[in-house]
């Protein structure tokens, strides 16, 4: 299973070793490059985005799932429709082996040079409610660890540790243009 997408063809090839991809799913529509087609095509998987902008992913690779609701794949995987940075974006909550759960979140929250969180809002192009509604949402997970296809810095990974997830998403919402707290 492959969440978000790579341009880089050093990281395609490294796929082979991990087991190849079976899945792939995008996170917003930022994801679309040609690699889609050639890591289906070298990998034989699947793609799946959201609804909103599935046609926009279908014009560079088939689509072979679109969602618009929250819902639980056979594995286990949870698809979380979060729009706001862009109409179809969606987060995903996964389970590892290790007890561990997994939220990846695009560029839906993420944080910066300082690791301070900040929603994704993009000025004339975010739909800042839907954003806040989506953020909103997602503070009433508590992932382990959160993994944002968009970040600055060195990772977009971020071990949670002792830090309670919903103070990280109040942190992002009150960086949203008219910011509110207390989202969980």
């Amino acid at each position: 299973m492959l969440f978000y997408n790579t341009t880089l063809e050093h990281e395609i090839d490294g796929m082979a070793e991990l087991g190849g991809v079976t899945r792939q799913y995008l996170s917003h529509q930022d994801e679309i490059a040609p690699s889609l087609r050639v890591i289906r095509q070298r990998y034989g998987s699947t793609l799946h985005c959201g609804a909103a902008e599935a046609d926009l992913v279908a014009k560079t690779c088939p689509v072979d799932g679109a969602f618009d609701e929250r819902r639980v794949e056979l594995d286990g995987l949870e698809v979380l429709p979060t729009p706001g940075h862009t109409p179809g974006s969606t987060c995903f909550l996964a389970s590892s082996r290790d007890g561990l759960t997994y939220l990846f979140t695009g560029d839906t929250i993420l944080r910066d040079a300082e690791g301070k969180w900040f929603a994704g809002y993009i000025p004339g192009y975010s739909d800042r409610d839907a954003l806040a509604t989506s953020l909103s949402e997602l503070a009433r997970l508590a992932p382990d660890i959160v993994i944002s296809s968009g970040f600055v810095g060195d990772s977009g990974v971020t071990e949670l540790g002792e830090r309670a997830w919903a103070d990280c998403v109040d942190e992002a919402l009150r960086s949203l243009p008219g910011g509110q707290a207390n989202a969980g």
